[in-house]
């Protein structure tokens, strides 16, 4: 079974378990008690710290976490695009967490590489290999796996009802409120608990599958 599906499968078994996750029949908030909100928002607030924690203390592998410099110049002279580091990541699907307990939501990936010159690409094929050399140019080491475009998301009951990014302020079947992650941004029902999609995703990050 692929990680992602192994992810997506133990997160629903967890939810499916009753182990304080809702049912997943889930629909957005309308006018909500705000101790309740409230208290959803702890619970998901240490569901990422506890993340980070087993995280750090395991040496997950992380990746870098950056932002796109456009080219420009600078008192006359011109300076090529790069890629202006923010610092290290673990990427858990849709989701990065950085060791502060920061998330934000997954953007575009590259691997920073050097340069190389070809004689007849595809735009996006050439727009690719320019975020690569950005990355290169911004410091990095050749071959590190390179996040940007990344929306942070903040964890309060104001920004989670709203539901601009992957994760909402849900209720569930039982009425019970619970912080949601849509693990999948082509499908608007695709919601899990945040607790039990993060548990999942730290464990293929500390164990990832053989041959991963």
């Amino acid at each position: 079974m692929s990680g992602e599906r192994r992810a997506v499968s133990g997160a629903r078994g967890a939810a499916r378990a009753g182990s304080g996750a809702p049912g997943l029949g889930v629909r957005r908030l309308g006018h909500m008690d705000d101790a309740d909100a409230a208290a959803a928002v702890a619970r998901a607030r240490e569901a990422v710290e506890r993340a980070a924690r087993v995280l750090a203390e395991a040496s997950a592998r992380t990746e870098t976490l950056a932002e796109f410099v456009p080219g420009r110049r600078v008192l006359g002279v011109p300076r090529a695009p790069r890629m202006h580091v923010v610092g290290p990541v673990w990427r858990l699907g849709v989701l990065l967490l950085d060791a502060e307990g920061r998330l934000f939501a997954t953007g575009r990936v590259v691997r920073a590489e050097r340069a190389v010159r070809k004689s007849i690409t595809a735009g996006s094929v050439a727009e690719h290999r320019a975020y690569r050399a950005a990355a290169i140019k911004g410091g990095i080491p050749e071959g590190e796996t390179v996040d940007f475009d990344a929306e942070p998301l903040p964890l309060d009951t104001a920004a989670l009802a709203a539901g601009e990014g992957p994760l909402r302020l849900l209720r569930g079947e039982d009425g019970s409120r619970f912080v949601g992650v849509r693990w999948n941004p082509a499908f608007a029902d695709a919601m899990l608990p945040l607790d039990a999609y993060l548990a999942e995703r730290v464990d293929l990050l500390v164990h990832p599958p053989q041959g991963a």
